[in-house]
């Protein structure tokens, strides 16, 4: 992501690596585009009265189709998940907004203001993300993120196990402010001349390469800026008028990541003992106390004490606060336009393609109503179990997001489980209400890791050769089980 930070050799490896997968699966990609387009085409073109939803009308109908059609598409992973959001935001702007073709304008029908499509690409969440992506460059550029992982790591010693829960917490810690990605490729670089010093024959080198992905994806989970299902369920909320401070979350969250990091290292201890019992872990890299690095320390500390404490001393927004390292780094000097085309700005249009069905969805003019309404007067939730409708919502996000990105899997159901909550009421109350359900979803996506594709840091530590896709399978399953069933008891019995 960053050509300056530790690490972007092994990164830059990766995507060259998916980029001739794609190319070598073109022709199975284009049939199942086909596909995908004709059961598209179908549900557009199907009489409206056939969905058994009373008050449907055609841009309804539309917004289904494309719906689907997004789904599909993340699941096959028949486009990269960037591309599938522009096509879907782009055929949403000629087909259901006030802006599409006049013959495709029904008369009884409300259509979705263009403008509010186009204000998701400048959501005050996106804002929060490149907040998140500018500080990582500060600190990459200034080598502060070394600094910190030589300071982090140093009280644990030289004692293989305790060096391992390092690794752990330390990734963590980064994770929670920086993209689990960048964090992975930077902690994995430091570790590699590590790994290859252990002995062959010992399964300690497997554990400490796992520690890896185990850390940067749980660690994602404790601030809101961590991960994007995280931020992705916030903004739903937000929307909903019921916004979770990022101090509140923090909160709630950190005890839960901790528990479930210290559990992930003690699994990783059982499964994969250490021959060596010390390990000398050496940092290199000195950093250079001038003007820049000051501006970063300072920009830092500002922004994670506004984020914590920001809403309620001066009733700040968590996502205006997203602009001071912006500003800062810009007037010092510190971000630069090649760093702002380094940002992974992919991730960011994959995200507003969601927000931009969830804005469709959800959209009336007043007298026309909503989609999400009327599929929720369609459906009986009244007689559905609000513990067993949460469960079951966590298993198939955590199901999905094994095979397709955590950013997609979420974008597809927090719309979905918006609706569902709405048909549920108050009968959430007793589980924790839609925050629950929501922030669920968030925590199902993040401890979803079983196999290298997964997640970013999953396939970075599958790349070292150390780890073998069966032992990544079980440290997956047990800490996604370990994962869900806290998760959800946290959710239910604290509340969020």
């Amino acid at each position: 992501m960053f050509k300056n930070f530790p690490g972007y050799k092994v990164l830059e490896k990766i995507q060259k690596n998916k980029s001739h997968k794609r190319e070598r699966k073109f022709p199975l990609n284009a049939i199942k585009l086909i596909f995908i387009v004709a059961i598209t085409a179908v549900i557009a073109l199907l009489p409206t009265e056939s969905f058994g939803i009373e008050g449907l009308n055609v841009v309804h109908q539309r917004i289904i189709s494309l719906f689907v059609f997004a789904a599909l598409m993340w699941l096959t992973e028949t486009m990269p998940s960037w591309v599938t959001s522009m096509v879907v935001v782009t055929v949403m702007l000629f087909t259901v907004s006030t802006s599409a073709f006049n013959f495709l304008r029904p008369e009884d029908a409300a259509l979705v203001p263009f403008k509010s499509i186009f204000a998701c690409f400048s959501n005050p969440t996106i804002m929060l993300f490149i907040g998140g992506f500018v500080l990582a460059i500060g600190l990459t550029k200034v080598k502060l993120d070394v600094a910190l992982a030589r300071v982090l790591l140093k009280p644990f010693g030289t004692r293989s196990e305790i060096v391992l829960l390092g690794f752990i917490l330390v990734t963590a810690i980064f994770s929670a402010f920086v993209s689990n990605t960048a964090t992975a490729a930077m902690m994995l670089a430091f570790l590699t001349p590590v790994l290859r010093s252990l002995p062959a024959d010992g399964k300690g080198r497997i554990a400490l390469a796992l520690a890896i992905p185990v850390g940067a994806n749980l660690g994602g989970m404790m601030t809101p800026i961590g991960t994007p299902p995280n931020m992705i369920a916030l903004d739903y909320l937000s929307s909903q008028g019921m916004g979770i401070s990022f101090v509140d979350w923090t909160i709630k969250m950190a005890p839960f990541v901790i528990l479930l990091l210290v559990l992930s290292w003690l699994l990783l201890r059982i499964l994969f003992p250490f021959k060596q019992k010390s390990i000398k872990i050496e940092i290199e890299g000195d950093i250079n106390w001038n003007f820049k690095t000051w501006s970063v320390v300072v920009a830092f500390a500002i922004t994670i004490f506004m984020w914590m404490f920001g809403t309620d001393m001066w009733g700040i927004d968590t996502n205006v606060v997203a602009m001071i390292p912006i500003a800062i780094f810009c007037a010092t000097g510190i971000l630069t336009r090649r760093d702002l085309e380094e940002i992974n700005w992919s991730v960011l249009w994959m995200v507003a393609g969601g927000f931009a069905l969830g804005v469709a969805l959800n959209y009336t003019d007043g007298t026309t109503p909503a989609l999400s309404s009327l599929i929720v007067k369609s459906v009986p939730f009244d007689n559905f179990s609000p513990i067993a409708v949460m469960i079951l919502a966590g298993l198939i996000c955590f199901g999905f997001s094994n095979f397709i990105s955590h950013s997609a899997a979420t974008s597809l159901l927090v719309p979905v489980l918006g609706v569902v909550a709405s048909g549920l009421g108050t009968a959430l109350d007793s589980v924790g209400g839609p925050q629950a359900m929501l922030v669920g979803i968030a925590i199902a996506s993040s401890v979803s890791m079983i196999l290298p594709i997964s997640t970013p840091p999953n396939a970075i530590a599958h790349s070292t050769g150390f780890i073998e896709q069966k032992d990544m399978m079980k440290v997956g399953i047990i800490v996604g089980i370990m994962g869900l069933v806290l998760g959800y008891a946290m959710l239910i019995f604290i509340g969020f």
